[in-house]
């Protein structure tokens, strides 16, 4: 398990370690998420969504149209 401490002016220095598995640099973002049991999840923002543009292809000859995704319209 890896540790930081908080400072006084409430920042702390994210481990090497940790640093290295989700490839963060200087100017990545982080998220943290507080949940209901005070467990706090912080997740590594690496990219935004319109870097994902075009990662998913069509699978080839399957074509829909939008009023049969939409069947309740």
């Amino acid at each position: 398990m890896t540790e930081s401490t908080i400072t006084a002016k409430g920042q702390t220095t994210v481990p090497a370690a940790i640093r290295a598995l989700v490839d963060a640099r200087p100017g990545t973002r982080l998220v943290w998420s507080a949940m209901p049991d005070g467990t706090i999840i912080v997740r590594a923002k690496s990219r935004s969504i319109v870097d994902m543009a075009g990662m998913l292809k069509a699978p080839q000859g399957k074509h829909v149209s939008v009023d049969d995704m939409n069947p309740w319209r």
